[in-house]
């Protein structure tokens, strides 16, 4: 994130009702433009960033997350691909904090393991409103590339950027793993498969002992 970013719009309540859980953010920076709309209840991904990993990575979050995603992005990629990947981190967590609204009724908290082939990933999410992520990768993977254009690294820097704006608390751990592809597939699988669990509906009040997660 950059001093000289100028933001156009905040994540924004859908308006079909208190009982819809929408949220959309438009974010333009003069490295990127960036528009998510996502719907926690919905189910499918429409996903145009111009980083054809990160596409396939949030059509993963939106299919296990149990969710519906719309996601269009414009970055300097002549660059690199790491404005446009973080900034898309930022704005789908602007987003999800809108859809949560005042986090009332929602299990809150959500763990999930996500195998694939030899990779194993461990998430674990308390959607607290207390921004903090730790993401760990093997010390042996930490320079490894998915594809020329995407770097491991660069799945930290999403889940980072999503969980200081969705205002969750995240922990994101690569067990294991050989290939960087599986690697990173694994990681958004179990952070997906844990925001699910996290944000279902189980009740009216708010879980939290103080009353609130604002």
């Amino acid at each position: 994130m950059h001093e000289e970013e100028r933001e156009e719009g905040r994540g924004e309540r859908g308006e079909q009702g208190a009982s819809a859980r929408t949220g959309r953010c438009e974010r333009e920076t003069g490295e990127t433009k960036v528009r998510v709309e996502v719907d926690l209840d919905g189910t499918g991904c429409g996903a145009a960033t111009g980083v054809g990993f990160l596409d396939h990575m949030l059509t993963a979050l939106a299919t296990h997350g149990s969710l519906r995603l719309e996601v269009e992005a414009i970055g300097d990629l002549h660059v690199d691909s790491h404005h446009t990947v973080e900034d898309v981190g930022l704005c789908l967590g602007e987003a999800l904090d809108a859809a949560l609204g005042d986090r009332a009724g929602i299990a809150r908290f959500g763990h999930a393991f996500a195998p694939l082939d030899e990779a194993l990933a461990r998430a674990v999410i308390d959607v607290s409103g207390r921004p903090f992520a730790r993401v760990e990768v093997p010390r042996d993977l930490l320079t490894a590339f998915v594809t020329p254009q995407f770097p491991l690294t660069l799945v930290g820097e999403f889940w980072r950027a999503l969980a200081s704006r969705a205002r969750l608390t995240l922990h994101l751990d690569l067990e294991r793993a050989v290939d960087p592809h599986h690697a990173a597939e694994a990681m958004f699988k179990a952070a997906a498969l844990a925001l699910r669990a996290a944000v279902r509906r189980v009740g009216r009040d708010v879980p939290s002992t103080k009353g609130s997660l604002r």
